[in-house]
């Protein structure tokens, strides 16, 4: 029998809920905000929430300093370039280990797992001389594969689990019907794992939109993405928080909006098989 949750509950754990999203999303309306305020409003003390004098000066400087779509574009190419290429990888392995497991599957699992507790500083040096020696220091071909190889065991992983949730009888009946393993994996497989498929692409589209540390160490201009676009208002001369918030806002409006518009989706994928 469900249990009864009385009116004054749902009132209170809504009205909790919305002061948890809140204190959340805090900081980026403060970062809009602070984004249409001047220099000197921007560091006054006490800080002036709506009632100052709003300005767009911030941002026309910032378009004038920096290419804001030269690095949007870089930013897009990396994102959706990794993304795919981890997904042509990571959908056959995660078959692999769902449907054909080995006594190693776990090990492997758990093995690809341990590889994103490592410091990415850990790996730098070698990375960085790799990439010297091939020729992929700041270049979109360079960055596609280390997001995509960075991203990898979490995208192996959530599909592993999505798969697991999708019956064996289904591919088996679609084997005795002549199904080759390619036309299981694309007409079988991936239909009835349309929402973990959706939700670990955009996942891995928002860490890779958000990487900082090999963005900033790997390129300098010509592949420079919107973290890098961001990193540049913080010089010698001084912290400019108008103008770093003007960055900030026209970096993550993109990747918002995205989120704004697929959180169905990704809410569905998340939770897929979580409820029965």
């Amino acid at each position: 029998m469900a249990r009864q949750v009385t009116t004054q509950k749902k009132l209170a754990f809504t009205l909790l809920a919305w002061v948890v999203a809140l204190l959340i999303f805090f900081p980026i309306l403060w970062t809009v905000l602070t984004s249409f305020k001047t220099e000197s409003e921007a560091v006054s003390s006490p800080p002036s929430f709506l009632f100052f004098q709003w300005t767009l000066e911030n941002y026309v400087e910032v378009q004038a300093r920096s290419n804001y779509f030269h690095h949007f574009w870089n930013s897009v190419a990396i994102s959706l370039g990794s993304t795919v290429i981890g997904l042509l990888i990571s959908v056959p392995a995660a078959w692999a280990m769902a449907f054909s497991p080995t006594k190693r599957t776990k090990d492997v699992l758990l093995w690809m797992l341990s590889t994103k507790m490592l410091p990415a500083v850990g790996v730098l040096v070698p990375i960085y001389i790799i990439f010297r020696d091939l020729g992929l220091l700041d270049t979109r071909i360079g960055l596609i594969v280390v997001m995509m190889l960075i991203n990898l065991p979490i995208m192996v992983w959530m599909l592993y689990t999505y798969f697991k949730e999708i019956p064996g009888e289904i591919l088996e009946a679609a084997r005795m019907d002549g199904a080759t393993l390619g036309k299981e994996l694309i007409y079988v497989l991936t239909p009835m794992a349309v929402p973990g498929i959706a939700s670990t692409l955009l996942l891995n589209i928002i860490l890779a939109w958000n990487e900082a540390f090999w963005t900033l160490n790997l390129t300098a201009s010509k592949a420079a993405p919107l973290t890098a676009f961001i990193a540049s208002y913080s010089s010698p001369e001084g912290l400019f928080y108008a103008k770093l918030s003007a960055a900030s806002t026209m970096a993550i409006a993109p990747i918002v909006i995205l989120g704004w518009f697929s959180q169905k989706q990704l809410v569905r994928g998340l939770t897929f098989g979580a409820v029965k």
